[in-house]
C-alpha cells in the first residue's frame, strides 16, 4: 500500500517538474515565440491523447495569425531536417518527452 501512495507521489513530481514548455531552438522573435509556445501548450494540454488535432489546430492558428504554409510535427522520439523561412522556427518540449516543431516554409 505505501509503494503504490509512494509511487503516485513519484509520478505527479514527475509530471508538475516537466508540463513547462522547452524551448530547444528557435529563431523567432520574442513576441511571436511567446505566442507559438503558449498556442502550443493549449493545443498539447486540449488534445493531450490525439498528437494529430493538436497539430492541425496549431497549423490553422498560424496559419491565420501568421500567414500560410506553417507546418506542424508533434510526437516523441522523432527527428526531422527541415528548410524553413528565416525567423520562423520553433522546436520545444512539453510535458517531460512530447516534441513539438512548428516552422514556416513558403
Amino acid at each position: 500500500m505505501a509503494e503504490t501512495v509512494e509511487s503516485k507521489k513519484e509520478e505527479a513530481d514527475y509530471k508538475r517538474l516537466h508540463s513547462f514548455p522547452l524551448i530547444r531552438h528557435t529563431d523567432m522573435p520574442e513576441e511571436m515565440r511567446v505566442e507559438t509556445m503558449e498556442l502550443c501548450v493549449t493545443a498539447c494540454e486540449k488534445f493531450a491523447t490525439n498528437n494529430e488535432s493538436a497539430a492541425k489546430m496549431i497549423k490553422e492558428s498560424m496559419d491565420k495569425k501568421f500567414g500560410s504554409s506553417w507546418h506542424v510535427v508533434i510526437g516523441e522520439g522523432f527527428g526531422f531536417e527541415v528548410t524553413h523561412e528565416v525567423k520562423n522556427l520553433l522546436y520545444m518540449f512539453f510535458g517531460g518527452s512530447l516534441a513539438v516543431c512548428v516552422w514556416k516554409c513558403s
